[in-house]
């Protein structure tokens, strides 16, 4: 070789290097591909604002623990799970965006959430048809899971339901001889009502009365008006089927005009921590169905209330442990799915058979029921400003208290 041709092989000497050297840096520069790396996400549709927003707290903090658990669990296939949220205000009328910001904006895969039945069912009625699953973990009318739609699924049982464990509580314990039924006029009271007339009839009760009220209106001088003929001839049992806000509104106000009835609270608002907090002694003896107690045997519920109490300082009630199971059953069904097709994920949340600290989690049809998991419910008393789990006999931590021998906390 002549010296010309020595000096550019000298001369490209260095560029050939620095190639090498390039290419050799480039997958520790990149790391693993993109599609690994991303998260997979799930949608939430909670109320993070408005006459709600007490729920959609509770059951944004369940989720953001499940999503811990599922990704120190390994994730989806290694990818981490990641839970994205949408503040629906627990407004019908915010359907068609929040579930278009969640899945086509940012990309989630499926739906978890829904809380108040009136909003729920709109938010279900646009995943259908967007053709995207979602998981209902509150939400309770009977129709969500009536309607003949392929992607809804529920994981808390129906309002219809809600109240076996008490109906068995008072056919087997305390027997009312009369009862008088106040409930919200929307789905969830609407379907909660008709369930209680049903059980009056079936067992001879006495229905005192059967008094609606107006959702848009909780003022104490109206709940006052609904309630005065009571007064007159008090009823022995008073079932209420309210939210937060008219719960404490409406026990405040029985009490105020001294009506001695036992109150009894269909779930919904008489479940939470604030609603003691708010009304103290008032509330003292109130009997509620729930859907969930750290002292049922399911694996992981008492960690699961502890890990809960821990990280927020309050003890979780039910709205948060079925919020927490809805997003361990997406996870699994997103683990097991072929893809991440919708069809793919419908057939993996068909075959769900899974334990939670919720309960059992598995999704049938039955009566007009369709996709709809299926759990026992419970009774707690408020005894002496916490509440006790006092129904299943198997499970409880004390025995009914009649609240006239109660004594109301310091």
């Amino acid at each position: 070789m002549n010296p010309s041709g020595f000096r550019v092989i000298k001369r490209i000497l260095p560029v050939i290097a620095f190639v090498l050297a390039l290419c050799l840096a480039v997958p520790f520069i990149a790391g693993p591909p993109a599609d690994r790396q991303a998260s997979v996400r799930i949608g939430a549709l909670v109320p993070l604002s408005g006459n709600f927003q007490s729920f959609g707290v509770v059951m944004k903090n369940a989720m953001l623990l499940a999503e811990e658990t599922v990704n120190q669990e390994g994730g989806i296939h290694g990818r981490p799970l990641e839970v994205i949220f949408a503040d629906t205000q627990g407004r019908a009328s915010l359907a068609e965006s929040v579930v278009k910001e969640l899945t086509e904006d940012r990309k989630a895969l499926m739906l978890v959430g829904g809380y108040s039945s009136d909003a729920t069912f709109s938010l279900a009625k646009t995943a259908e048809r967007r053709d995207v699953p979602f998981v209902v973990c509150t939400a309770s009318a009977d129709r969500i899971t009536q309607m003949g739609w392929k992607n809804i699924y529920r994981i808390n049982p129906p309002v219809s339901e809600y109240t076996q464990g008490l109906e068995d509580f008072w056919i087997k314990e305390f027997r009312p001889k009369s009862i008088a039924v106040i409930f919200e006029n929307s789905m969830f009271g609407t379907d909660g009502a008709k369930r209680m007339t049903e059980f009056c009839r079936e067992n001879a009760i006495e229905l005192r009365a059967l008094i609606p009220y107006d959702k848009a209106m909780t003022r104490p001088a109206y709940f006052r008006s609904l309630i005065a003929p009571l007064t007159l001839d008090p009823p022995e049992v008073i079932y209420m089927i309210s939210y937060l806000e008219d719960a404490v509104t409406l026990v405040r106000q029985i009490r105020e005009v001294k009506i001695n009835s036992l109150l009894c609270g269909d779930a919904g608002g008489f479940t939470l921590n604030e609603f003691i907090q708010r009304t103290g002694k008032d509330a003292e003896g109130l009997l509620t169905t729930t859907l969930w107690s750290r002292h049922l045997p399911y694996s992981g519920a008492d960690a699961f209330h502890e890990n809960y109490v821990k990280r927020f300082n309050d003890p979780p009630d039910y709205h948060a442990a079925e919020a927490y199971a809805a997003v361990l059953v997406a996870a699994d069904a997103l683990k097991r799915a072929g893809s991440h097709s919708p069809q793919a994920i419908r057939k993996a949340l068909n075959q769900t058979v899974l334990m939670t600290p919720f309960g059992p989690v598995k999704f049938y049809n039955y009566h007009r029921y369709e996709r709809q998991n299926s759990i026992r419910t419970l009774v707690l008393q408020i005894i002496i400003g916490r509440f006790t789990l006092i129904w299943p006999p198997e499970f409880a931590e004390s025995g009914f208290i009649p609240p006239a021998i109660l004594q109301a906390p310091e």
